[in-house]
């Protein structure tokens, strides 16, 4: 996909001005250490040309995120901050019929995601590590996705903080225009704070419709994670949500 000039922006962290300086950009993530253990690093040997999308692929003029599936015709699953792997793998698994395009910036959470689909045999998942947020504005196309998942994403609690986090006004429209008519987005947060004001925006958007009357019931298919199993042993409630793009 590219703007109504058929050039498609840069990607966060690449775009300089006028003078060759870097462009300085809000992102909804902060890059971690790349170190990976032995398992890790062999299971990227093995599927990075495989499962991964080069960062660089993006900024061909004809790239199309579809292209990288075995089957660029099955519907397509995005997940957002896709971690270690652990829904990630078990999910994709399930939806062999599916295509899963993971959005994940850390390597050893990639390279460990590696190790979990070999282990489940499952072939149908896609890595990125570009900015999720660009790349659902800029590589997808509308009504391209047929379901969104965004599993605890940073809740980013200091205020001064929070114009990073992931659900905001403009990536609620953006996200909703992507996804089929009758589309979901699931959505988990174990931050009180953050799962109010993700109610707030998503209720506000007007392509998508709360499926239940405020939080969701946890869906039984998403696997118990670290990040979950983190939250309640703090103590903290774990809060799902479902939205519908409006047919």
């Amino acid at each position: 996909m590219s703007d109504r000039t058929g050039t498609r922006p840069a990607r966060p962290h690449t775009a300089t001005t006028a003078d060759g300086r870097r462009l300085a950009q809000v992102t909804t993530y902060a890059r971690r250490g790349s170190r990976l253990s032995d398992r890790q690093s062999a299971a990227w040997d093995r599927r990075r040309d495989e499962w991964w999308v080069p960062d660089e692929a993006v900024d061909q003029e004809d790239f199309e995120i579809r292209a990288c599936f075995e089957d660029p015709s099955a519907p397509l699953v995005v997940e957002i901050g896709s971690g270690i792997g652990e829904a990630t793998a078990a999910l994709a698994a399930h939806r062999p019929d599916r295509n899963v395009l993971a959005f994940e910036v850390w390597r050893p959470g990639v390279a460990e995601t590696f190790v979990r689909l070999e282990e489940l045999g499952a072939k149908n998942v896609r890595m990125v590590s570009v900015d999720a947020v660009w790349s659902m504005e800029h590589l997808l196309g509308e009504a391209e996705v047929s379901e969104l998942w965004t599993f605890f994403p940073d809740p980013w609690p200091k205020k001064r903080h929070h114009r990073r986090r992931l659900v905001s006004p403009h990536f609620a429209q953006v996200a909703a225009a992507r996804l089929v008519p009758g589309g979901l987005w699931r959505l988990a947060t174990d931050w009180p704070e953050y799962a109010e004001r993700i109610a707030e925006v998503l209720d506000a958007e007007p392509l998508l419709e709360n499926v239940y009357d405020g939080p969701a019931p946890r869906w039984d298919e998403r696997p118990l994670t670290r990040f979950e199993r983190r939250g309640v042993r703090a103590g903290r409630p774990i809060a799902d949500f479902a939205y519908r793009r409006r047919t």
